[in-house]
């Protein structure tokens, strides 16, 4: 994988300088490892944007833990927190027709390009340095079709996407060490109406 315009999470040294990094988030315990990795690195904002999550009470209990956990864990960073309103409708708009795909297939690279665009988009219009995601910490998340994504929004967007795999050197393992210190909820379902099935 490469790209001018990425940073690999590996590759970054101690610089000096903090840029502003938009990290979209699709839950608390996904965050926790990503965040423990960035926040020395990066002035780091979560932005919790995620209409695919289903039922509404179900995103709002993620919601609601991603900030409890944030509130928390900011006793040691300075992280701040950005909750667009949420509408599936975007999500079911953006995955029509889809619906029989199976897990990890056209359906959820339609849903991470939703919410990785999204993510970019507000970067851009914020002022932004970077952006990445909390997605690929999950085993059962893309990196490679994730990285490909931002790749093509930093170009669009004229941002810098960060390159990453969070799940490697044991990501994933931390973010469950994480979430049993935090006592944080782990839901047994990615968030839309069909990975319930």
């Amino acid at each position: 994988m490469g790209g001018e315009g990425l940073i690999r999470t590996s590759d970054l040294g101690n610089t000096g300088i903090k840029h502003s990094l938009l990290l979209h988030s699709c839950c608390a315990p996904c965050s926790s490892s990503v965040l423990e990795r960035l926040a020395d690195t990066f002035d780091v904002t979560v932005y919790y944007y995620n209409p695919n999550i289903y039922p509404y009470a179900e995103f709002e209990k993620r919601a609601q833990e991603q900030r409890c956990f944030l509130e928390r864990y900011r006793l040691n960073s300075n992280i701040g927190y950005i909750q667009p309103t949420y509408d599936s409708n975007e999500f079911f708009n953006a995955t029509a027709g889809l619906e029989n795909e199976p897990e990890g297939g056209a359906r959820c690279i339609k849903c991470y390009r939703l919410r990785l665009e999204a993510t970019a988009k507000y970067a851009a219009e914020n002022g932004f340095y970077c952006f990445t995601t909390t997605l690929s910490v999950s085993p059962h998340k893309n990196a490679a079709a994730l990285n490909d994504i931002g790749q093509l929004l930093e170009k669009e967007y004229n941002l810098i996407y960060v390159y990453s795999d969070f799940k490697k050197q044991d990501g994933f393992k931390r973010s469950i060490e994480l979430s049993l210190e935090y006592g944080l909820y782990r839901q047994n379902y990615c968030g839309c109406i069909y990975s319930k099935r």
